[in-house]
């Protein structure tokens, strides 16, 4: 579909996937935070899991726009989905610090 011979649109997915990994590892260690903090960290484990979703979702997409865009010589950067990812990081975090330092321990 394209003759990149540094194959940047792969990639650029593989960077994607752990992107998406990265959220799911964070979800899973929200679920530990469970017993010692309550059922606030269930929105933390639904919010990591639903961005980790988001690219999933749209990962083929974004494959066939960049091969395609290598193909015509035209590209351009996918700045709505990195910072979108990187809002939800951002808030992830911030949620995450609130949750340690403000929420009281569970007996």
């Amino acid at each position: 579909m394209h003759n990149d011979p540094g194959l940047q649109p792969e990639r650029t997915d593989l960077a994607w996937r752990r992107t998406a990994l990265t959220l799911v590892t964070a979800a899973l260690i929200f679920l530990r935070w469970m017993p010692l903090h309550g059922w606030f960290t269930g929105t933390l484990v639904a919010a990591s899991l639903l961005a980790a979703l988001g690219i999933v979702l749209t990962q083929r997409r974004r494959y066939h726009h960049q091969a395609s865009g290598i193909a015509g010589a035209v590209m351009s950067a996918n700045v709505r989905g990195t910072a979108a990812i990187a809002g939800s990081v951002v808030v992830l975090a911030g949620l995450g610090i609130y949750t340690v330092l403000f929420l009281p321990l569970q007996p």
